[in-house]
């Protein structure tokens, strides 16, 4: 017996698929579930309220949370673009659960988000689930180190086709907007570990001019005219992922000899201006902080997620959450199960379960941020270990 499981289920009727897909993640467990995920896709929002419901009252644990998703992960599979419900189930001796639920409140000029439990000192890591069209998940998660100092958050955006259409549960309430989540404390071993799955090009360059989000100079040149001269010296191969789309990667450690692979946080280059000689990327980053562009492909994603599990810092893996973006699955591999794939290997057969979310959210360098084409991961060691 154990103490985390995963199912899934696929086809028309989601309140069914719900039902097969807990009592697939309850029957490996050795106890009753005290953590119920359970992420739902299909089309018609009102049926994915009503397998959330059906899915809570089958779990019967302390909390069951979950969403709406593009596609769902578990039974060590990923399914895109159909009905389908992944259900993962943990039980935790002795742990402390908070679920909440997020709403943001207008006060004056600015957005004030309330429900976020009080901070308590044996807080070990939060799971969020967040609507991308009603809640401000970056704003929110890039400042949760000051509101929350410690507490990893790890999760994803939940799926939906435009405003509205979201859902978001917990304990068998149904939202349709903000954020829902839960905050583990106590005996919980737990780590993180967010795979990024970029491949940097050109050399490591320092900031010499910049403000705010726009960079001026990279080595004293132009930044503009540095990111011509890295791009057409490059292989064709390269050139061509870089016109797909380009990336910067923030060095996490300035001390470092080297940065290869995995040492970068890495953020999307959003524009350029020919006339400056500027670029735009989608984070602040100071003057003196060393960056190199970066280039996304599936060979550099599959490289750096195997590399990061074959190290990863808790062992033996008994159960982990899996938050794979979007873009990851039948995008960027030849199926949709490659990260579960991957996982499974890894951690010996494990319970897996997650969604592809819309961005993902988890630590990068002891910060908390939300990510785009990344896998982010929660894993769970055995009871009573420290993380």
């Amino acid at each position: 017996m154990a103490r985390f499981g995963d199912g899934l289920a696929a086809g028309p009727d989601l309140v069914n698929a719900a039902e097969t897909a807990v009592k697939q993640a309850l029957a490996p467990l050795d106890g009753p579930p005290d953590l119920v995920f359970v992420f739902v896709s299909g089309d018609d929002p009102g049926e994915l309220a009503e397998a959330a419901r059906r899915a809570t009252e089958v779990a019967g644990a302390r909390a069951t949370l979950g969403c709406s998703a593009s596609g769902v992960i578990g039974g060590g599979r990923g399914v895109e673009g159909g009905g389908a419900v992944s259900a993962w189930a943990a039980v935790l001796p002795g742990a402390r659960l908070e679920p909440f639920r997020l709403e943001t409140l207008k006060a004056e000029d600015r957005l004030i988000v309330v429900g976020m439990p009080e901070g308590q000192d044996d807080d070990v890591v939060g799971v969020l689930l967040a609507d991308p069209f009603s809640f401000p998940v970056d704003a929110f998660v890039e400042r949760s180190g000051e509101a929350m100092p410690g507490l990893p958050l790890v999760g994803g955006l939940a799926g939906g086709a435009e405003r509205g259409d979201v859902r978001l549960y917990v304990n068998g309430e149904v939202f349709e907007d903000g954020a829902v989540g839960v905050v583990l404390g106590g005996p919980v071993a737990a780590a993180t570990v967010v795979s990024q799955g970029a491949r940097p090009i050109g050399p490591d360059m320092v900031v010499t001019r910049a403000d705010e989000n726009v960079l001026y100079e990279l080595a004293g040149t132009p930044a503009l005219e540095k990111l011509e001269e890295i791009v057409l010296a490059l292989p064709e191969a390269d050139q061509e992922l870089a016109g797909r789309g380009l990336l910067i990667g923030v060095a996490l450690d300035e001390y470092a000899d080297e940065h290869e692979q995995g040492d970068f946080l890495v953020r999307g280059v959003v524009g350029a201006d020919t006339d400056t000689g500027a670029i735009a990327i989608g984070d602040v980053v100071d003057v003196g902080r060393t960056v190199r562009f970066q280039v996304r492909d599936a060979g550099a994603a599959d490289e750096e997620l195997a590399e990061l599990l074959e190290r990863f810092d808790l062992a033996p893996v008994e159960g982990a959450l899996l938050f794979s973006c979007n873009g990851r699955g039948q995008a960027m591999f030849d199926d949709s199960d490659h990260d579960a794939r991957l996982l499974g290997r890894a951690f010996d057969g494990a319970g897996v379960g997650g969604f592809f979310a819309g961005g993902e959210i988890g630590p990068v360098a002891g910060r908390n941020h939300v990510h785009g084409f990344t896998a982010s991961i929660l894993a769970f060691g055995p009871a009573g270990r420290d993380a």
